[in-house]
């Protein structure tokens, strides 16, 4: 087994202990901040995740950007950060930037990087770090941590109903069709079209495959000419109305869980992810190109 495929079977676990957390951290944001979230590459895509959960759970206006397009001169009441390496120069530079102008929280996974020192608050999800380059389990238990810190929020599984269904979805097979698939494209809607892109991106890092990542409604907007024999339209959360039909008029193979967790559901895509690599004989443990934090200059 891949130190990967080892990591992603640790999530459920994470996650609970992410929950756990969240309740008594004081740097999350309050209900009423105008809030924006920033990463850089998954760490972006769960901060698109978290900052639609936010809005559904009604705590304020929640933006999120690449740290390399923060928008300079915005007004947050707090800003975000996630990091698993703390030493990102994007997120940092951003970070020094925003000293003493407004407050910044930051998650990471190693507390001896300049990411301490950067942000006003840091929560330490070290027990959730990762010695792949390619990133699963810090990335989602990150957003569990966030998202566990919004409470209820309608339409959404608690963080430990989702841990639930991570149970599942670290050990269940994946369907023969995915595994001999030649091309996949993952949509989302709302928070889950973070999720989309970060499954896409997973695939492309581990395996070198071709695949995109779309909103579920913008799908049939262009995208859909991709789709048809031997090629995968995959979808976290609810299908849009019509969807199943018009993925089946081209020949695609279709794949939703709709009563499962959208976050639950990411594993099995890194999970695909994992296996296509070791079938193409590549180490999902040692991507092509990739190191595990981008540092610049």
């Amino acid at each position: 087994m891949s130190r990967t495929a080892a990591e992603i079977a640790t999530q459920p676990a994470c996650w609970h202990r992410a929950a756990e957390a969240a309740l008594t951290f004081d740097g999350l944001p309050r209900p009423g901040e105008r809030v924006a979230v920033t990463g850089c590459g998954t760490s972006w895509f769960m901060a698109i995740a978290y900052a639609a959960l936010r809005e559904a759970a009604g705590q304020g206006e929640t933006d999120a950007f690449a740290s390399s397009e923060f928008p300079a001169g915005r007004k947050y009441d707090r800003v975000v950060a996630i990091t698993r390496s703390g030493t990102t120069t994007e997120v940092l530079e951003l970070l020094g930037e925003l000293k003493g102008v407004v407050p910044t929280t930051a998650l990471t996974a190693d507390p001896k990087t300049p990411i301490m020192d950067a942000a006003d608050s840091v929560a330490v999800l070290d027990w959730a770090d990762e010695e792949s380059v390619v990133q699963t389990r810090f990335a989602t238990t990150a957003l569990a941590f966030l998202r566990a810190g919004l409470g209820e929020i309608p339409g959404v599984k608690s963080v430990a109903d989702a841990a639930v269904d991570a149970e599942l979805a670290v050990s269940e097979p994946l369907p023969p069709a995915v595994l001999a698939a030649e091309q996949w494209t993952f949509l989302g809607r709302g928070w889950t079209y973070g999720l989309a892109l970060e499954a896409a991106l997973k695939m492309r890092e581990a395996a070198g495959a071709w695949t995109e990542s779309y909103p579920a409604m913008e799908y049939r907007h262009g995208p859909i000419s991709i789709t048809g024999p031997g090629r995968v339209a995959w979808m976290f959360g609810v299908l849009p109305e019509g969807l199943a039909g018009d993925v089946a008029r081209v020949g695609g193979e279709l794949v939703a869980r709709e009563e499962a967790d959208p976050l639950a559901d990411l594993i099995r895509a890194q999970r695909l992810a994992v296996a296509l690599a070791e079938a193409r004989g590549f180490d999902p443990d040692r991507p092509r190109n990739l190191t595990r934090s981008v540092i610049l200059g």
